[in-house]
């Protein structure tokens, strides 16, 4: 096979033809000019335009063939449209927008750059950080164009933390198809404001649950933009509240009964915390014991494995009975920690019980939270939040890439 056919089998070149294939410093140079039957395309609307004039060559890095480096050279012209009223650079179907290299090579880099460091893609196909950044940027703004979020109806809201200081990324997921639709720096009102902004009113109009946790800024905006919609509190960070409840409780009454005390309930932290069913025959029999010397940590562990039965319930009503109940008993427990979780669940009953309405909950999103910090974590981090979040929506997005005439990973 020719490298000419070669070319030809994975480099779009409608309207364009092969002049020479050349090898100049250890590269492969195919030089292209244009097919003169056809006119030259406005590279803004793509519609045919008048021919004004030639700029100078231009090169553009193609995927390697045998590791050996390939490169594209052609003199783009420059033509007058009518339609955008002005004259720009002819569309070329072979090139990444403005970028300096293919379309393919760009799909080539980025599908590489999700399973692997940007830095060691580079590495493995002889070019810069840069060049690899730039591939996956022109495929993420592909496809954030591309995508359609006219279906989308059922949303989980999170937070992650991007680095130390307090810095945060606010995440948006669809919990239909477990896909990132959107994040930005921040966890403030005017941070999700934008999204909902993007959205538009048409879009926010169609969300029917949006699970979030009890973060006040949220919880405004929410209903401030879509307030037909069912906002759900996320059932793991209610347990995780509580977890936390109880096990102030245990270092409580270790501050308050002293050294002899910490020494009894020593290494017993996850006998209280942990499902019965997990515990080891060793803990189990530990925990029997503890149990029978009246600790308020044992009121606490009581209440926390009652309150497994409040998301047993099927219908919201039972739900909310059984809620006062436990309430009562929490508030009456003269146990502080507990008692301040009750309150906090009294403030957002109705945000609970709308569990009972819509199941939904933020399962997926811790899931898909745990990939964003293995992304963080896979790169040693991100010197941007922009950095970070085109690395998100290229690993977490699902989004469409550029069409090839030839796939190549």
């Amino acid at each position: 096979m020719l490298l000419k056919t070669i070319i030809k089998e994975t480099v779009s070149l409608q309207g364009f033809k092969i002049e020479s294939i050349g090898k100049i410093k250890g590269a492969l140079l195919v030089e292209l000019m244009p097919d003169l039957r056809y006119n030259p395309l406005c590279g803004r609307c793509q519609k045919p335009g008048r021919f004004r004039d030639i700029r100078p060559q231009r090169h553009f890095k193609h995927v390697p063939l045998w590791n050996i480096p390939v490169e594209l050279a052609y003199c783009p012209r420059r033509v007058s449209c009518q339609d955008c009223v002005g004259i720009y650079v002819e569309h070329m179907p072979w090139a990444a927008g403005k970028r300096r290299m293919t379309a393919a090579y760009a799909c080539f880099l980025a599908t590489w750059a999700r399973l692997l460091p940007w830095k060691q893609v580079a590495e493995l196909y002889h070019c810069s950080w840069g060049s690899v950044c730039s591939a996956v940027r022109h495929v993420v703004d592909y496809g954030l164009q591309k995508r359609d979020l006219s279906d989308l109806s059922l949303i989980g809201i999170d937070e992650i933390s991007r680095q130390r200081g307090h810095n945060y990324l606010t995440n948006v997921y669809d919990l239909k198809t477990s896909t990132l639709i959107w994040s930005a720096p921040g966890r403030t009102k005017d941070t999700l404001a934008d999204f909902f902004k993007l959205l538009g009113p048409q879009g926010c109009q169609q969300l029917k649950g949006i699970c979030c946790d009890m973060w006040r800024p949220y919880i405004d905006v929410v209903q401030q933009y879509a307030p037909q919609a069912l906002l759900v509190f996320d059932k793991f960070h209610i347990v995780s509240h509580l977890m936390s409840a109880v096990d102030q409780v245990r270092r409580d009454e270790i501050h308050e009964k002293g050294k002899d005390h910490k020494n009894l309930v020593t290494h017993t932290r996850f006998l209280w915390l942990k499902n019965p069913w997990n515990l080891t025959d060793k803990q189990k029999g530990r925990l029997s014991t503890l149990e029978k010397l009246n600790l308020k940590i044992n009121r606490a562990y009581l209440l926390k494995e009652s309150f497994r039965q409040f998301w047993e319930y099927k219908t919201k009503g039972w739900a909310a009975r059984f809620l006062k109940k436990w309430f009562w008993w929490a508030t009456h427990s003269r146990l502080k920690p507990m008692r301040n979780f009750a309150w906090m669940i009294r403030r957002h009953e109705q945000g609970l019980l709308n569990y009972f309405k819509l199941r939904i909950d933020n399962g997926i999103v811790e899931g898909l939270n745990n990939k964003a910090k293995v992304v963080s974590h896979r790169a040693y981090g991100y010197r941007t939040a922009h950095m970070y979040i085109t690395a998100l929506y290229h690993c977490l997005g699902n989004l469409q890439m550029p069409k090839l005439l030839h796939r190549f990973v």
